[in-house]
């Protein structure tokens, strides 16, 4: 029996698809989405110690390598999971879960790791993020087929069959769990018009928003997982859209290849971005081409003007490929190795294999009468693996493109091929990480005196004054905070000086250069002493919750025009009173709102006598 004709062995399920067994998988599924829903929520909560943003983070959001991992692992982890589970065997699963879940912790430890000192709070680069779920994907639907057939390499409509399934799977469960906010929030707008805020306020907090996304999107897996008929007529229809571009595609490739001997390659060269917009073409072609093949079958191929699209295709990537190869080694050739042009390279040595691959599938029928493009189907296996492979050799310590990048700039520097005054000296100190830096700080001490000098000239640079971002200061510790109580002689509460790592947001600023006072007062007659912190003009009273944490419950601000310099002698003296405010805190609905002054008036000076 064909793959086409049984749509048990098509899903790709393993077993948990009928009766107690599917709603099994749809337990596993939705528990799925809330535990990861529910891990993200306490992430996200303790990046901001669950009072919002601006404040100091808690753990795990404190070590970053930690919770980049942790991050990595509950954002993609679970949705292997979903995408597993009914289609693999338990075993295989669990097997594989632990694995990806190794592999992607260790690429995100090295991620954190290879980022230098100028990250205030380190954190996952999106290149990474992008790049790992491409592998991710990839790998998950290797080892499906795989799984199922029972076979190291199973056949090629097994991998078509599973991949497109998943991909249209997860376009369409995205779509749902969009859908399903839209929803609630017109459904809040609805109920606030009738003066009901509730559903507007709960949709609001993250507790509820991540484990409800979570739930959405697994029950929308689970919804198009059960209607497998209904998906594949939707990717029928896509491929089928998709395959009739390949004709416009083809003309396009063929025209622009056929213009360059009249034009020249100048005016490609000169934009900047040869490499990246061929290799863009490139992976265009391939993609249409897979629309139109689909799975092989005799009884499943195109009419004849796609079959001759797919054969003209095939054989246009290998120029599309020199060209952006060719762009990519005189770009190297005179500005050196940078993050972008490795990665680049990775990309044309996939789309060189694609290119030999798929042009000896269009040419051999017409040499040998062999099936008509037979060779793509081991083309398109043979370069899924390749692909994993170089993305866990770019993101790993492998082939770091950072680190590869600073050895061949050092190199091109050393070797005299970039003259000193010339030589990208802040891509070292700012745009390359760790690498970058202890290269950076070998030329500093550089026995080429030209060399040493122009680097001095950047060894003090902050990274903003030349690419516009806000100052940012070296990040404060507790050992750096200097704060001196009054009266002489007292001290602060040991449970306020044992929280200064968790109170480094607001206090901070209170550094030897210009330390705060403190004073210890009892301002809301509870019986027990507020601490005060003034700095300048400013005076930040901290009060000791039930659970034993500081918390800055409220600020004092003296207006603008006072000079700040009167305030201290008084606090130090102790020349403190309280007085009624003017106007009262409200309490709304249960919630107490603290008043907020705004601009204050000026004393008014004594009359001159």
């Amino acid at each position: 029996m064909t793959i086409a004709n049984d749509d048990h062995a098509a899903s790709g399920r393993s077993g948990l698809g009928r009766g107690g067994d599917r709603r099994a998988t749809a337990a596993v599924r939705l528990g799925i989405g809330l535990l990861q829903g529910v891990a993200l929520w306490w992430l996200t909560r303790s990046w901001t110690d669950g009072r919002g943003y601006g404040h100091a983070p808690v753990w795990p959001a404190s070590d970053p390598w930690l919770f980049g991992c942790l991050f990595i692992a509950f954002a993609f982890v679970p949705v292997v999971l979903l995408a597993g589970v009914g289609r693999l065997r338990p075993v295989t699963l669990v097997v594989w879960g632990v694995i990806a879940t190794a592999v992607l912790n260790g690429l995100a430890f090295h991620d954190i790791n290879r980022q230098g000192t100028q990250v205030a709070h380190p954190f996952l680069s999106p290149t990474f993020m992008v790049f790992a779920a491409v592998a991710l994907f990839i790998a998950h639907h290797l080892i499906v087929p795989a799984d199922r057939e029972r076979r190291l390499v199973a056949p090629f409509p097994a991998y078509f069959d599973a991949a497109w399934m998943a991909g249209v799977q997860l376009v369409l469960s995205l779509g749902f769990a969009g859908a399903f906010w839209l929803l609630l929030f017109l459904g809040a707008a609805l109920f606030k018009v009738i003066g009901l805020t509730f559903l507007g306020d709960l949709i609001q907090k993250a507790w509820f928003a991540f484990p409800l996304t979570g739930l959405a999107f697994a029950t929308a897996v689970q919804l198009t997982d059960v209607r497998d008929g209904l998906i594949r007529g939707v990717r029928a229809v896509a491929l089928m859209l998709l395959s009739w571009l390949l004709l416009v595609m083809t003309v396009l490739a063929a025209g622009f290849l056929a213009a360059l001997p009249f034009t020249g390659l100048k005016g490609l060269w000169d934009t900047g971005s040869a490499t990246a917009l061929v290799l863009s073409s490139a992976g265009a072609l391939i993609v249409l081409i897979n629309t139109a093949y689909q799975d092989g079958r005799a009884d499943n191929q195109p009419p004849l003007v796609l079959r001759i699209a797919v054969q003209v295709a095939s054989i246009l990537l290998t120029p599309l490929i020199v060209i952006a190869v060719w762009g990519l080694m005189l770009r190297i050739d005179q500005y050196g190795l940078t993050p972008d042009r490795i990665i680049a390279a990775a990309c044309a040595l996939i789309g060189a294999v694609y290119a030999l691959g798929y042009g000896l599938g269009a040419g051999i029928p017409l040499v040998r009468g062999s099936p008509w493009m037979k060779a793509l189907e081991m083309t398109n296996i043979a370069v899924g693996v390749l692909t994993v492979a170089v993305i866990l050799a770019l993101f790993s310590p492998l082939a770091d493109p950072a680190r590869l990048s600073v050895a061949d700039q050092v190199k091109r520097l050393e070797a005299g091929k970039v003259a000193p005054d010339k030589f990208d000296y802040r891509f070292l100190r700012f745009r390359s990480g760790k690498a970058g830096e202890r290269a950076f700080a070998t030329l500093v001490q550089s026995r080429d005196p030209r060399i040493a000098r122009e680097a001095a000239k950047i060894r003090d640079e902050q990274p903003w004054s030349r690419f516009g971002r806000l100052p940012e200061p070296p990040k404060p510790t507790a050992n750096s905070v200097l704060i001196q109580s009054y009266p002489a002689g007292t001290v602060l509460p040991s449970s306020f000086v044992e929280q200064f790592d968790q109170l480094i947001e607001v206090i901070g600023h209170c550094r030897t250069e210009s330390p705060c006072e403190a004073r210890q007062l009892d301002l809301d007659k509870d019986g027990i002493a507020e601490v005060l912190i003034a700095n300048g003009s400013s005076i930040g009273a901290f009060k000791r919750e039930a659970d034993g944490r500081w918390i800055e419950w409220v600020q004092y601000s003296s207006p603008q025009c006072l000079d700040a310099t009167r305030l201290k002698g008084p606090f130090r003296n102790g020349g403190i009173e309280t007085a009624e405010p003017a106007f009262p805190d409200l309490v709304v609905g249960g919630v107490r709102l603290r008043m907020q002054v705004g601009d204050l008036e000026c004393p008014t000076p004594p009359p001159v006598r």
